[in-house]
């Protein structure tokens, strides 16, 4: 697998990988009808703007990495209650 593959398949990196298979999924699913996915293509959205802002924040605040771990981003989503996207 290439490394660009691998990248963006590293929970590490990528935050919304979930999202991003849900809605290549659905895709798949109808035959690659965009209007059906477009649930799937929000919720993508949405998380990418979330963890976007959230990478923003830690940056000013001088936080490394800029983007959270995987276990950091699970214990921000638990103490929020609710997912925010």
């Amino acid at each position: 697998m290439p490394l660009v593959m691998r990248k963006l398949r590293d929970p590490d990196i990528n935050p919304c990988l979930s999202e991003s298979d849900a809605s290549t999924r659905c895709m798949n699913e109808n035959n690659y009808d965009k209007e059906r996915c477009s649930t799937q293509f929000l919720k993508y959205k949405n998380c990418r703007k979330f963890w976007i802002s959230v990478m923003i924040q830690r940056r000013q605040n001088g936080v490394k990495p800029p983007m959270p771990t995987a276990a950091e981003r699970e214990e921000i989503l638990g103490a929020m209650g609710k997912m925010p996207y």
